[in-house]
């Protein structure tokens, strides 16, 4: 005999909707717990029509019920492969992280569209309950990366059960620089793209690289020390370009003087010393030189906005990079015009964001 038989029909759905019209939360909430207890006693046996008819009930029952019963009811199913789906989702969009925490670690009702719709607009302890998940596809980490705060990446970078996407896996690297515990357990990961573990380890600390070696297995440590060998080669040869050696120098001098300003860099723009220039606002904007360079050296005069803004340039100096950026190329009064129009209208807040994407996108090519 079914579990869901073990009560005559008629009197199991008197009590329930009794209970349902009820204004008194303690009969609602008992019900509730008689109704979790009857599912659980069969859910093994129990078929996909059947675990419907509990999801409608507890469903009706959830309305109205104090937090700590439905904290309860979290705790119970989160373990239930096949708990009621629309009860379970409901639980996991609840406010409140004891009711919604244990369904959004623990169950596997919840598909990756409801993890990711919920990481996008709940606080950090939800998305740290999702971060600590068996599994997780790389929408869900996509935007746990992008909104996690240092709890969330940590404990999401240590999950062996989270995939990322080679944007996400960037973004983590972005965030990692000057994390060492984050750059020690990105770095661990088996699964990271070579070119971005080259960017890690570039800006890792001598302690990260040290433990990541002694950390990883024997069969990857070559390929780890082949990757430092080459960096070390690289930033030991770097004086062999001299396209922005002298520039650097001027800037690091300016910068330590404190005196790497918008003045500064509108003077170099005049002079036409352009490699200054783009040393100077990747220094203000912590930037890579590279990606500066190739935004200012580009066709395009509107990209030229969002470095400038992001590193609080004013109208007159942008106008002179505009205007010197391309020796040879001289900018049409309309284009200025056109561009101060843009600049005023650029905010702070986007450039440097817009910055960073750039620079994310970059690192991933």
């Amino acid at each position: 005999m079914s579990v869901i038989e073990t009560e005559p029909e008629a009197t199991l759905i008197t009590e329930l909707e009794a209970a349902v019209r009820s204004g008194s939360s303690e009969i609602r909430v008992n019900k509730l717990r008689q109704v979790t207890s009857l599912f659980l006693a069969g859910s093994g046996s129990l078929t996909d029509e059947q675990v419907k008819v509990f999801d409608d009930v507890l469903c009706r029952l959830m309305v109205r019920i104090e937090t700590q019963a439905l904290a309860e009811l979290g705790r119970c199913l989160a373990p239930v492969d096949n708990a009621p789906a629309e009860t379970i989702k409901r639980l996991a969009w609840n406010e409140a992280i004891a009711v919604a925490g244990p369904v959004l670690t623990g169950s596997k009702r919840l598909s990756t569209v409801d993890l990711t719709e919920i990481a996008q607009v709940r606080g950090q302890a939800h998305l740290a309950a999702i971060s600590r998940r068996e599994s997780l596809e790389t929408a869900v980490t996509d935007v746990l990366v992008e909104r996690g705060d240092q709890q969330v990446l940590h404990t999401l970078a240590k999950n062996t059960g989270a995939r990322f996407s080679d944007t996400g896996y960037a973004a983590l690297v972005e965030k990692a620089d000057g994390d060492d515990m984050l750059s020690e357990a990105v770095g661990s990961r088996r699964d990271i793209p070579v070119r971005l573990l080259r960017d890690l380890l570039a800006r890792a600390t001598e302690a990260v690289k040290a433990r990541l070696l002694a950390l990883i297995p024997p069969a990857q440590r070559e390929q780890l020390t082949q990757i430092l060998l080459n960096i070390s080669t690289t930033i030991g040869g770097a004086s062999k370009d001299t396209r922005y050696a002298n520039a650097e120098r001027a800037i690091q001098s300016l910068q330590s003087a404190g005196r790497l300003n918008d003045t500064t860099i509108h003077d170099f723009a005049v002079a036409g010393q352009m490699p200054q220039v783009i040393v100077g606002i990747a220094v203000l904007t912590s930037s890579k030189i590279d990606v500066i360079a190739e935004i200012l050296t580009g066709v395009r005069n509107d990209a030229v906005l969002v470095p400038c803004k992001a590193a609080g340039l004013g109208w007159a100096t942008v106008e002179a990079i505009l205007c010197n950026r391309l020796q040879g190329q001289p900018v049409a009064p309309e284009v200025i015009n056109l561009a101060k129009n843009d600049y005023d209208r650029l905010s702070v807040a986007t450039a440097q964001k817009t910055l960073r994407f750039l620079q994310v996108r970059a690192t991933v090519n």
